[in-house]
């Protein structure tokens, strides 16, 4: 448990941080990259924000693991 507060924790903060900065400038309803939306702009600054979080958070882990992994190999 402990650990997913370590990883999770400050991904939320990068998330916030990553969403509010991408988000400034670029409009959600306008991302015509990835396909016509249908969204809104809330449910776009959503899913926006949950893929911010899911990336830090994955860097998170693979930091986690590979300290893990050098922890156990130099023992």
């Amino acid at each position: 448990m402990r650990q997913a507060i370590a990883i999770l924790w400050p991904s939320f903060i990068f998330g916030g941080i990553g969403a509010v900065l991408f988000f400034t400038l670029h409009d959600p309803v306008d991302l015509s990259f990835v396909g016509p939306l249908e969204f809104g702009r809330k449910a776009g600054y959503t899913v926006g924000f949950f893929l911010f979080w899911g990336v830090a958070a994955g860097s998170s882990w693979l930091t986690t693991f590979l300290q893990k992994a050098e922890t156990n190999a130099l023992r």
